[in-house]
């Protein structure tokens, strides 16, 4: 991939800084455009070209894709559930026409590869598990319905126009670079593992658990969760596979294994030697007691399986941040 010329949208945000660091380490030539409104100048790395823009002005998108790319990583989407369901209008602005936007500057410009960053609420209640990407799409969210709607817009695409996609439907996103490299935290975290570095450090005096009477092992709900370092790896591979076999994919991006709210809380307690002050809480509704996917497509199509496996060694990786 040496001197492949990629475009990453939102590049200076939490799982976009970890993708640029994963195409510089392959030698790619990176440019990264990014609003900053929730991307941090901190995440951005030197030797990437920085453009700061919005997906909402068409001209200065069709100005930065005149240049010619290689491919482009999309992952300019806002994504805060909660928020989507108040103000579905922001969610329809940014994620729908901004992503419209994206693809007609890629389309007018001679720009034929793009890899999407996707979403395991597309999915909604699981009606089997593991889930896999022939599972029924039914988002409980106008955010996961964003990015389902996102999904079709593309397929079209790919049909009329020359044009190729990788949607990868990322489930838990959880730790940092190992090396230290990437230090942004996220902005007002509402997963799970942010929250709980926030009480051991102290930012938070206490935090909640949702449910304790699940059927599952514990009675806390289980999850997949993906190192982001994993998640960069699959990005590297999907542009690799779209530059070598011009072809699209829809492709889950998930561990196969189950991880608990409490394993979470007591790994962390392992990891820093510190408690986590939590209290039990009554369930939220819509929340399923078990998301566990196949990543057996993935394996087929990247060559991609996780090489975080370990949920210690995970959570080290975020603690690690919070120490410094």
């Amino acid at each position: 991939m040496n001197a492949t010329r990629v475009l990453v949208i939102g590049g200076a945000g939490y799982i976009g800084s970890h993708v640029v660091k994963a195409l510089l380490d392959k030698k790619c030539a990176v440019t990264v455009y990014d609003n900053l409104s929730t991307g941090q100048r901190c995440n951005l790395f030197a030797a990437a070209r920085f453009i700061e823009g919005d997906i909402l002005d068409i001209a200065k998108l069709n100005a930065i894709m005149a240049e010619g790319f290689d491919a482009v990583v999309h992952l300019a989407a806002k994504k805060a559930v909660g928020e989507s369901m108040v103000n579905p209008q922001f969610y329809a602005q940014n994620n729908l026409n901004g992503s419209i936007n994206i693809f007609n500057a890629m389309v007018d410009n001679g720009v034929k590869n793009v890899v999407f960053s996707s979403t395991a609420a597309v999915y909604g209640m699981p009606q089997y598990l593991p889930l896999d990407e022939s599972h029924p799409l039914n988002p409980m969210s106008f955010y996961g319905y964003t990015k389902a709607e996102i999904e079709r817009v593309m397929t079209w695409f790919a049909r009329l126009k020359d044009f190729n996609f990788v949607a990868l439907r990322y489930f838990n996103a959880v730790g940092y670079a190992a090396d230290g490299s990437i230090r942004g935290k996220e902005k007002n975290p509402q997963n799970l593992l942010p929250i709980v570095m926030e009480v051991l450090s102290g930012k938070r005096p206490k935090m909640q658990v949702f449910g304790n009477d699940y059927d599952t092992p514990d009675g806390t709900c289980l999850r997949d969760y993906v190192h982001v370092e994993d998640l960069a790896r699959a990005h590297v591979a999907a542009i690799e596979k779209l530059l070598s076999e011009p072809k699209s994919h829809i492709i889950n991006l998930s561990t196969g294994k189950g991880t608990s709210v409490l394993d979470i809380i007591n790994a962390a307690e392992r990891v820093s030697g510190k408690k986590v002050n939590y209290e039990f809480a009554p369930r939220r509704a819509g929340d399923p007691a078990t998301v566990i996917a196949s990543n057996d497509l993935a394996r087929e199509v990247l060559g991609w399986t996780p090489q975080y496996t370990d949920i210690d060694e995970i959570v080290k990786t975020t603690w690690n941040l919070e120490e410094k």
